[in-house]
């Protein structure tokens, strides 16, 4: 049985954990917010951005771009985006999961490299022996539409160059405060966005417009500016979900730690107890034994 004394460095060292798993949550509850706000911001425009990509699409017969077109899929990259830290819970496995559930399951004959984003992938991959073609070390510290940009165009040269057949997107996406999903999604070639039904039968499917200076410039303008948006919107989701993640985390490790130091309070209590009783006993004992 512990002693008196290792059971009340046992109540002091869960409750130093405690006060760095409350302080934690507060941090992350804090950086959820302005995360939460970046990616509400963004969506509206990423959303757009495929509607006006649809739209000009679905009016122009036989309009084609290089982003556009798909081919026999034999060598395929995958952009990775985890985080620099730990300590959230089932954030960072859930993606290293997924990839190397792809990873697995893809045909024999397809070659699969990784794009990192976050140590935790990074790592992770590694441990799992997955071929890392270029890891991109403290984006986060930096993060901005030019740094997702850069990421982008650098995706776009590889698939243009041929030396990459398709690129997905693998990341958590922020549903609320307690809830992500991972969200395995091609993004080159750029998937054609698909018109709503209402719309395509709809007033607005017999409107077009003058392009100047033609259609083809303006797909050419707006398709590399949807792919940087999906990285940067995919950044944001997975900083959004991380904070999330973190905060949930914590949270669930100071109630533990509560219930820690609860148990050990009584164990402390009962042990306590059983010594000072069991010191009456001798001193009852010697005191018969004097008679």
């Amino acid at each position: 049985m512990a002693s008196l004394r290792d059971i009340r460095k046992r109540i002091r060292s869960v409750k130093s954990t405690q006060q760095i798993t409350k302080a934690m949550k507060m941090v992350s509850a804090a950086k959820l917010r302005r995360a939460q706000d970046a990616i509400v911001a963004a969506r509206p425009y990423a959303r757009a951005l495929d509607q006006m990509i649809a739209d000009l699409v679905s009016r122009s017969e036989g309009l084609s771009h290089p982003l556009l077109t798909s081919r026999p899929i034999r060598r395929v990259e995958i952009l990775a985006l985890t985080s620099d830290r730990g300590l959230a819970g089932g954030f960072n496995s859930n993606v290293i999961r997924r990839v190397a559930r792809f990873a697995y399951e893809r045909d024999r004959s397809t070659t699969l490299r990784i794009s990192t984003v976050g140590r935790k992938g990074l790592d992770g991959f590694r441990r799992r022996q997955l071929e890392i073609r270029k890891d991109h070390p403290g984006l986060y510290a930096r993060l901005s539409y030019q740094t997702a940009r850069e990421v982008a165009e650098e995706l776009t040269a590889e698939f243009l160059e041929d030396r990459v057949d398709q690129v997905l997107l693998v990341y958590n996406e922020f549903i609320s405060a307690i809830t992500q999903r991972v969200v395995l999604t091609p993004l080159l070639p750029f998937e054609r966005p698909a018109v709503p039904e209402a719309e395509s039968k709809g007033p607005r499917s017999l409107i077009d417009f003058e392009y100047e200076p033609s259609k083809e410039a303006v797909l050419d303008r707006l398709l590399p500016q949807a792919v940087a948006i999906r990285v940067y919107r995919a950044l944001l989701e997975s900083v959004a979900s991380e904070h999330g993640a973190r905060m949930s985390a914590m949270e669930n490790a100071t109630n533990n730690a509560e219930d820690a130091i609860s148990r050990l309070t009584l164990t402390y209590n009962r042990t306590r107890q059983a010594a000072i009783t069991k010191e009456l006993m001798e001193i009852v004992s010697g005191a018969e034994a004097l008679k």
